[in-house]
């Protein structure tokens, strides 16, 4: 055999072909899902929200937030987001933080049987609209795991 001509070794991603996903803005993941019941926000994350609510950060931190872990947490009166509007919505999309703005793309999510699991019974979006490639999906996921670990 030409080794000039050999294959490359399969891709061992069982998402190789890619992931299918459009936020069909349910607010499903913006409630609380067991383990997935914290907003974890960063700097960058809370400055954009105390911008998009016209509040200075230290307005914003006293009035929608909470310590935890020495994490800076949205403290959500009830199970949902307190940012949902009444039609479930997001009333602050265009500053939604970090680990809104790359669901359902988490390095934890990609295993397979979660995936499948708890993250397609929370998530109708899944399967549906835009095909995102398996690298590009690793990208969100690694970006989304360079902030949490540099975000508090």
């Amino acid at each position: 055999m030409d080794p000039n001509t050999a294959s490359p070794p399969p891709d061992p991603r069982w998402y190789a072909q890619g992931l299918r996903f459009e936020c069909t803005q349910c607010g499903r993941c913006c409630r609380s899902n067991g383990e997935y019941e914290h907003l974890y926000l960063a700097e960058d994350d809370v400055l954009a929200l105390a911008g998009e609510l016209g509040l200075s950060e230290a307005a914003f931190l006293q009035q929608y937030t909470r310590e935890l872990d020495g994490w800076t947490v949205l403290h959500n009166p009830g199970a949902a987001c307190r940012f949902l509007d009444p039609g479930g919505r997001c009333s602050v999309y265009t500053a939604r933080p970090m680990q809104c703005r790359t669901w359902p793309f988490w390095k934890e999510n990609l295993e397979q049987p979660r995936w499948t699991g708890p993250v397609k019974a929370i998530c109708p979006g899944l399967d549906q609209g835009k095909l995102y490639g398996a690298d590009e999906v690793d990208r969100i996921a690694e970006a989304n795991e360079d902030w949490y670990e540099g975000g508090h």
